[in-house]
This record gives C-alpha cells, sequence and structure tokens, in this order.
C-alpha cells in the first residue's frame, strides 16, 4: 500500500457535502471517509461539470498510484478566484477530502495546501469571502431593467444571485422520508448514478435547474419573462399573457411555464414536462402528470426573494417542497459558463468496465 495515503473514518463529524456538488456527490464518493494525500499533479482537465486532475503518489519502494481529484464546476472555482494555470502539472500539493466508493481512487478535494504552506479556497466551508447568506446589495438602488408591464408590483428584472440560502440539491426535498408510491419506490431502488443525465452534460432542466447555485438574469420581455440562467445558459419563457399549453406541444426539459402575480409574489406552473430526475440522488420524475408550482416572494425592500418550489408527481404520494433564495447583489456575475465536457463521465465508465454495456444501450 502506498504510505502516503491516510484514511480517517468520521463517524461523528458528518463532514459536509461539497457546497457546490449538486450532482450525485454521495453516490459517488463516501460523506464519512477522508483520506490525505501527497503527490505530484501529472495532468488536469478544465472542464465542466467538475474539474479534475490526477494526482501521482509515491510509496515505498518507488511504487507510485494515480488518484483522480474532483472539485467544483469552472464557474464555482473561478467565482473563488480559480484559473486553469491555478494547479498545474508538476505542481507538489497535500490534498484531503472524501474518497470515492467502492475503492475507487478518487478525492473529492477540500483542503488543498502547497509546499509553502499556503491554501487554497476549495468551497463554502472557506470563510475568505462574502457571508452568501447575506443581501451585498445597496438599499434604494434600483437593479431592473425596467418593467414593460406597468400593472406588475415589482420590477424582478435584472440579475439575481442564487447561492442565496443555497443548499446542496441532492436529498434537499421535503418531506422526510419521501413519500413515495410503489412505482416511484422501485425505480428509485434501481437507479444508478452513472444514469445521472448531468454526468453526460445533459441541461438539467426542471425541477432541478431551480435548485442550482448559479446565478441567473431575468428579462421583462412584455408577454412572458425570459430567464437565462448561467447553468448550462439555459433560457426559459415563463408567459404571463395567460395562455395555455398548445394541445399538440412536445413535453421539453422545461416544460410550458405560465405565470402570474399574486400580491407580491410570482406564482409559476410548469407543465408538459419530459421524465428525469428530481435530483442529485437520482429521485424519479415521471414528466407525464407531473406538475410544479413556484412562488417567488419578494422582501418589503425588494432586494431578495424566497423560492418554493412544490411538486407534484404521480411517483409520490405527497407533494415534494424544495426552498431556495435568490438576492440582488453588486458584484454579481451573469457571465457565460464554460461548455460542459463529458470526457470525465466516459473514462468512469471505462475504468468501470461499464463502457461498452452504455453504448449497447444497455
Amino acid at each position: 500500500m502506498v504510505s502516503r495515503v491516510f484514511y480517517v473514518l468520521l463517524l461523528a463529524c458528518g463532514i459536509a457535502v461539497p457546497a457546490h456538488a449538486h450532482h450525485s456527490f454521495s453516490a459517488e464518493f463516501e460523506p464519512d471517509t477522508s483520506a490525505e494525500l501527497s503527490g505530484k499533479i501529472v495532468q488536469v482537465w478544465w472542464n465542466n461539470p467538475h474539474i479534475r486532475y490526477r494526482l501521482q503518489v509515491a510509496g515505498e519502494g518507488g511504487a507510485t498510484e494515480d488518484w483522480e481529484l474532483q472539485a467544483a464546476s469552472i464557474t464555482a472555482m473561478t467565482q473563488l478566484g480559480w484559473t486553469q494555470g491555478t494547479i498545474k502539472v508538476g505542481d507538489q500539493l497535500k490534498v484531503s477530502g472524501q474518497v470515492g466508493r467502492n475503492g475507487a481512487k478518487k478525492l473529492y478535494v477540500r483542503s488543498i495546501i502547497r509546499p509553502d504552506g499556503s491554501s487554497l479556497m476549495t468551497g463554502r466551508g472557506d470563510a475568505r469571502g462574502p457571508d452568501p447568506n447575506q443581501v451585498h446589495a445597496t438599499p434604494g438602488k434600483s437593479y431592473g431593467y425596467g418593467t414593460t408591464r406597468n400593472d406588475y408590483p415589482a420590477d424582478i428584472s435584472g440579475a439575481w444571485r442564487n447561492r442565496y440560502k443555497w443548499h446542496v440539491t441532492v436529498d434537499d426535498l421535503e418531506p422526510k422520508p419521501t413519500p413515495f408510491s410503489a412505482e416511484g419506490r422501485a425505480l428509485f431502488a434501481a437507479t444508478d448514478h452513472y444514469q445521472d443525465p448531468a454526468l453526460r452534460c445533459i441541461a438539467l432542466g426542471l425541477p432541478r435547474l431551480f435548485g442550482a447555485p448559479y446565478n441567473m438574469e431575468i428579462v421583462d420581455a412584455g408577454t412572458h419573462y425570459l430567464i437565462v440562467y448561467v447553468e448550462h445558459n439555459t433560457p426559459r419563457r415563463v408567459w404571463m399573457d395567460g395562455r395555455r399549453p398548445p394541445p399538440d406541444i412536445a413535453p421539453s426539459s422545461l416544460g410550458f411555464s405560465v405565470g402570474h402575480w399574486e400580491g407580491s409574489a410570482l406564482v409559476i406552473e410548469t407543465t408538459n414536462l419530459l421524465p428525469g430526475w428530481l435530483d442529485g440522488s437520482g429521485l424519479p420524475m415521471k414528466g407525464e402528470g407531473t406538475r410544479i408550482v413556484e412562488r417567488y416572494e419578494l422582501t418589503a425592500d425588494r432586494l431578495a426573494m424566497d423560492r418554493i418550489m412544490t411538486i407534484y408527481d404521480p411517483y409520490y404520494t405527497q407533494p415534494l417542497v424544495r426552498r431556495r433564495g435568490s438576492a440582488r447583489d453588486d458584484s454579481v456575475d451573469i457571465g457565460e459558463q464554460a461548455p460542459c465536457d463529458p470526457d470525465s463521465y466516459y473514462r468512469d465508465l471505462l475504468e468501470l468496465g461499464k463502457l461498452e454495456q452504455h453504448l449497447k444501450g444497455e
């Protein structure tokens, strides 16, 4: 065994899931088992959905092991000040984090220390940036683009920061325990982590897009709101003119959304959805018969809003609820997200001996 690998079983500490791991982290990594590694970076993959590095770890007698280090997305890491050159081939590092399941030589990095003792920020656990759960906006300042419809009670156009009141989109739905129907429970039990569409760089769609930590921009287009999410550079239309879904409309990942105002709350109802996952753990969504209702409740100063999503789906005996927040910000970034590359997904399948099975559609 390589001598520089130290496993620590944390039975009582309860390590938190990494801040930006909104894919199925717990299916790929052991949340309660950590490792510490020291070695040299021999390969860099600066790609979404997750940045990855290959760390070569030296052991006794000249033996080496290669470990894959996984970080968050390019979007999340650049918000922490990272660039493609932050970690380079040849760098010597000491790292720690949660280990891969089933003996996989993977590590979701939580701590990175350079030879000079300096450390790199890796996620929300770092206390060196502004508190994301506070509003960093100027009272009285206008952040909107100007309303097109004068009868709206508020101007919600402009940029919004979605890390406000955010938490990981895995096992975040209420109530608990999950109120499965018999069919829904059977489907969830048969789910494989590698079936996650997000790992193949397929856009999340609803309802997972609602839970993403990346920012959004809202444009009032008169007949509808156009919401542009940084996540996968995704545009969404919410029709505000009273129209209903055409009878022959095909289902889609974002469905057909219609909205109206109830006091100071925007209410959105979405139907005509494709089957998919409700979260990163693989909770199934039927699509046919699924209805999603969102409420965007503005604070009195219009600088923040609570977003509440209620999901009605035939696979569950009760509605499921997801809660998030959005806030105005004096430095919110709505730049284009770097493209997603599924290379790491197919590499994983190859190493697991599942690639041929996947390509055959088995």
